[in-house]
C-alpha cells in the first residue's frame, strides 16, 4: 500500500506520525525517571528500618517476600490503574513509613532521657585527693637530713591526729567506782585590765604597706614581751599575706615567739616551715640555727646536730659572719659527733 501512495503524500504522513508521537516521548521519560528515584526512596527506607530495627521479625515493618500469599490477578475486563494514581499510592505508603520511624525514634529517645534521669543521681564520682606540692627544692643531702628531722618537727603547723583505735581493742579491767574529789575553782583566765591597756599602748603604724604594718606591729608586740599577741598578730600577718616581702621574716619571728615563751616544739615547727619553704629566704638561715636551738632545749641532741650541720653546709658565709656568735653558742649546747 505505501507502493501505491504517492511520495509527496507519504512524506506528509510519516511526518504526522512524528508530530504524534513527539509529546508522548518526553512523558514516558520522567515516568521512568519518577519511577527509578521511588525504587530508590523505598529501597534507602527498607535499610534505614533494618538499622532502626535489626530484628527485622516484622513487627516493626512488613517483610519483602512472603510465602504462601498468591499474587492477586486483575479482573478480566477491569481497567488498569495509571501510572500516576500507582506514584501517588507508593509516596502514600512512603509518607507512612516516614511517620512511623519518627515516632518510633522519638519514643526511643524519651525512653533513654528516663533511664539517663533515673541513673544519673545513683552514679557518685569520687573527687581525687589532690597531692600536696612541695613549696621549695632540696639537695639530696638536706633531704636526708630534714628526712631524720622530720620525727621532731612537722614543715606544717597543723595539730597532732588522734590515733585510731584498733579493730579488737584489747578489754581492760574495769577500775572500782571511787568518791569524786570536789574540784577547786579554776583561776581567772584571760589577760588582765594592766595588760590589756599596755598592749593597746602599742601603736599599730598605718602606712600604705599593709602587710608591712601587720608584721611590724607583731615585731612591737614581741619585743614588748607580749608573745602570746605577738603569736596570733604574726599568724594573722602569715595568713593575709601569704607573698609578701616579709614572710620570711614573719614566720622566723613568729618562731622566736613561741621559743621565748617556753614553747620549743612549737617553735621548731615554725623554723622549719620557713627554712623549707624558701632556703633563700632573708631568715631562713636564722631560722636554721634557731631550729638547733630548739631541738636542744627539747634535748633532742641527734637533730640539733643535724640541724647544725646543715647550716653550716647550706650557709657558710653567715656561719662565719653574721650568725657566728648564735651558731657557736647553740654547738657549746650540744656534743655533735663532728
Amino acid at each position: 500500500m505505501v507502493a501505491l501512495l504517492r511520495p509527496g503524500r507519504f512524506a506528509m504522513m510519516t511526518a504526522l506520525v512524528v508530530v504524534l508521537a513527539g509529546p508522548a516521548l518526553p512523558v514516558l521519560a520522567q515516568d521512568n525517571l519518577a519511577e527509578a528515584r521511588i525504587r530508590k526512596m523505598e529501597a534507602e527506607i527498607r535499610a534505614l528500618q533494618r538499622q532502626v530495627f535489626p530484628g527485622g521479625d516484622g513487627k516493626y515493618f512488613p517483610p519483602e517476600i512472603t510465602s504462601g500469599t498468591p499474587a492477586t490477578a486483575s479482573t478480566a475486563g477491569q481497567a488498569a490503574t495509571t501510572p500516576v494514581t500507582d506514584l501517588l499510592t507508593r509516596m502514600d505508603s512512603i509518607e507512612a513509613q516516614l511517620a512511623r520511624l519518627t515516632s518510633q525514634s522519638e519514643e526511643n529517645a524519651n525512653r533513654i532521657r528516663q533511664l539517663e534521669a533515673r541513673l544519673g543521681p545513683a552514679a557518685g564520682t569520687a573527687t581525687p585527693t589532690p597531692s600536696p606540692t612541695p613549696t621549695a627544692t632540696s639537695t639530696p643531702a638536706a633531704n636526708a637530713n630534714l628526712a631524720a628531722m622530720s620525727g621532731g618537727a612537722s614543715a606544717t603547723p597543723t595539730p597532732t591526729p588522734t590515733p585510731t583505735p584498733s579493730a579488737t581493742p584489747t578489754p581492760r579491767p574495769t577500775p572500782t567506782p571511787t568518791a569524786t574529789p570536789t574540784p577547786k575553782p579554776a583561776a581567772a583566765s584571760g589577760p588582765t585590765a594592766q595588760r590589756l591597756a599596755a598592749v593597746r599602748a602599742i601603736v599599730k603604724p598605718q602606712t600604705e604597706d599593709p602587710g608591712d604594718d601587720e608584721y611590724s606591729y607583731g615585731y612591737r608586740l614581741w619585743e614588748a614581751k607580749f608573745f602570746p599577741e605577738a603569736q596570733q598578730q604574726l599568724k594573722l600577718m602569715i595568713d593575709r599575706y601569704p607573698r609578701h616581702t616579709r614572710i620570711s621574716f614573719a614566720r622566723n619571728l613568729l618562731g622566736r615567739a613561741y621559743l621565748d615563751d617556753g614553747k620549743p616544739r612549737d617553735a621548731a615547727t615554725w623554723f622549719l616551715q620557713n627554712y623549707q619553704s624558701n632556703k633563700r629566704g632573708d631568715r631562713a638561715a636564722d631560722s636554721l640555727v634557731l631550729l638547733a636551738e630548739s631541738m636542744s632545749r627539747l634535748k633532742d641532741t641527734s637533730r640539733a646536730c643535724i640541724a647544725l650541720a646543715e647550716f653550716a653546709e647550706t650557709y657558710p658565709a653567715e656561719a662565719a659572719g653574721r650568725l657566728r656568735s648564735q651558731y657557736e653558742a647553740t654547738r657549746a649546747t650540744v656534743k655533735c659527733a663532728s
